[in-house]
């Protein structure tokens, strides 16, 4: 990696930091030019992510040793979206098995969690704003673990040599970047929690300002303990401590305890797969709502959506009608599949895809309802909330290998308590917050000690039909991922856009009977006409999308970074 690339990754949003590392680090054999036989990349939400896991590519590590650079990095620099003390699924393409499997890092429920986790006194749910700054709506953190663990069994470059880039940036300081600084304006609750409001604070009280430097010794300080321990440094010992400390102060405290973080293992899991259009698409299995994407997928492929194309409504409308049906059957039955019994099988079955398919008629359905899929049981009433706080980021590495990775704080900023440089998150608030549906039956969503709660993170890889790596995509967003990542895939695939056009076209999501969306980016025919038929968009609310996408088309590398954040698309290597 040199100094002048590094420096103009970082110009792009006014930010620093290009001085050079400090120490040589041990580097690996490059494979040589018979054995590389494809470029490597990388694809984040943020430049110094981006280069941190080139400069780990360029000296000869892995897709597996890159992805703890980028994730090291992301936690300092775009700390309302993931980090150290949040949780990711990683979608892993193994090059020389041809194999995909997934780590899950979700995060887990304390030991001693109970039904009535976010539920007050008087057996009521809690206030959303009040519970995710709460001790209580922490989980086991999962990511540096499944990292670890990825590590361990794809790594080519030892750990201590994979967190310089960013204990460097973290000593030095970083330019607060216009995403960063405009979450720094708005009122989140986050904000007002005394560790957030101290570290987001000038010597005079003031709040940090986009072209502000942002320092932060101690989590550079975590990192050299990262580095040297491996992950015990965060799930033992003082960082795990304080993490307790930090989960059962008040208000409203938590039960986790020194033995649930030493405790915790990430799962390795198959991936759930399935045909769509050239491709074989390969999701994460429950906790993850990956089958429910490969549902709108399918159901898409039975229309004649890939004949039509942006500027036309009847292709938003199939969309539209499309991704309510897959909702209906998402929010009725995924939770944590170790838990409850999710009928995956079901939801891809031909037949009952047909069946479904056949609902979308000419004008909207007044009302969207679960289907019942083979192995299913009783439907239930959705009662869980989820914030959009996240991130994607994809790697390959010169030996062909892929992470899809997607990664969490939950909400913006994660419960804005912090522990040595890094935030919290709130993942438990993806828990229904009333464990009981209105007729007494338990959600399949309800909170349960050692549980996964259920997550729209949906990393995807894509295989040609020889096995081969076609392609990688994941967003961030909520529920609304779902929805922006099909979006992408049916604008780059059905409508054959390069990948960058793909992701820039509209956010349309349409979730229930309030279908909503980027309204102004619409071109006004296709809002009329998606209001003939039925469809009243309205403008969205909440983060927007952060998808990041490749395509591999005629041997060549065709990625693209959702221009609604600060992302970035490195090709290269030697």
């Amino acid at each position: 990696m040199t100094l002048a690339r590094l420096c103009a990754a970082m110009a792009a949003l006014a930010l620093s930091s290009c001085s050079p590392q400090t120490a040589e680090l041990e580097r690996v054999p490059v494979p040589s030019s018979e054995e590389q036989r494809v470029e490597p990349f990388v694809i984040a939400a943020n430049p110094l992510a981006a280069e941190a896991g080139m400069d780990v590519l360029e000296r000869g590590g892995s897709a597996a040793d890159a992805a703890a650079a980028v994730q090291a990095m992301l936690s300092l620099v775009e700390p309302q979206s993931s980090g150290m003390g949040g949780g990711a699924f990683i979608n892993y393409f193994d090059a020389e098995s041809g194999e995909v499997t997934i780590y899950d890092g979700r995060e887990t429920a304390p030991a001693q969690a109970t039904r009535a986790l976010f539920l007050d006194s008087a057996g009521e749910p809690l206030g959303f704003r009040e519970a995710v700054v709460s001790g209580r709506a922490t989980g086991v953190p999962g990511a540096v673990a499944a990292l670890g663990l990825l590590h361990r069994e794809h790594g080519a470059l030892p750990w201590d040599g994979l967190f310089s880039a960013a204990i460097a940036t973290a000593e030095e300081g970083f330019i607060v970047s216009p995403r960063l600084g405009l979450f720094l304006e708005r009122p989140f609750p986050q904000l007002a929690v005394p560790d957030a409001d101290a570290y987001f604070s000038r010597p005079d009280g003031t709040r940090l300002q986009i072209g502000d430097r942002l320092a932060n010794p101690e989590y550079a300080d975590f990192l050299r303990r990262l580095s040297r321990n491996g992950t015990d440094a965060l799930y033992r010992g003082s960082t795990a401590a304080e993490i307790v400390q930090r989960t059962r102060a008040a208000p409203l405290g938590g039960s986790m305890t020194m033995a649930d973080l030493a405790d915790y293992r990430p799962a390795k899991r198959k991936p759930v797969c399935h045909p769509w259009r050239a491709y074989r698409v390969c999701a994460p299995p429950p906790p993850s709502s990956g089958a429910a994407l490969l549902e709108l997928l399918a159901l898409l492929e039975r229309t004649d959506i890939a004949d039509r194309g942006p500027s036309d409504p009847q292709a938003w409308y199939l969309f539209a009608e499309a991704s309510r049906l897959m909702y209906a059957d998402r929010d009725a039955y995924f939770g944590d599949g170790d838990f409850v019994d999710v009928p995956v099988a079901g939801l891809l079955d031909r037949a009952y895809l047909d069946r479904r398919a056949a609902l979308i008629g000419a004008t909207a359905a007044a009302q969207v309802r679960a289907g019942t899929p083979q192995g299913a049981g009783a439907t239930i009433e959705d009662l869980t909330r989820e914030p959009a706080g996240t991130s994607h980021f994809i790697v390959r590495d010169g030996r062909g290998n892929v992470a899809s990775i997607t990664t969490t704080v939950e909400s913006i900023f994660g419960t804005g308590r912090m522990v040595d440089g890094f935030f919290l998150n709130n993942q438990l608030t993806d828990f229904a917050f009333n464990p009981l549906q209105p007729d007494g039956a338990l959600a399949p969503n309800a909170v349960a000690p050692g549980k996964r709660p259920r997550s729209s993170m949906t990393p995807l890889i894509l295989l040609d039909g020889d096995g081969n790596f076609a392609g990688a995509i994941g967003s961030a967003g909520g529920n609304s991922i779902l929805a922006y990542v099909a979006k992408s895939l049916v604008a780059a695939v059905d409508w054959g856009m390069p990948m960058q056009d793909a992701l820039a076209q509209p956010n349309l999501v349409a979730r229930g009977d309030r279908p909503m969306g980027e309204v102004d980016k619409f071109p006004p025919e296709v809002i009329a006409g998606l209001k003939a038929r039925g469809i009243d968009l309205a403008p969205g609310q909440g983060e927007d999308s952060g998808v990041h996408g490749v395509l591999i088309r005629n041997g060549q590398v065709d990625g693209g970074y959702d221009p609604r954040r600060e992302g970035v698309v490195l090709v290269g290597g030697r």
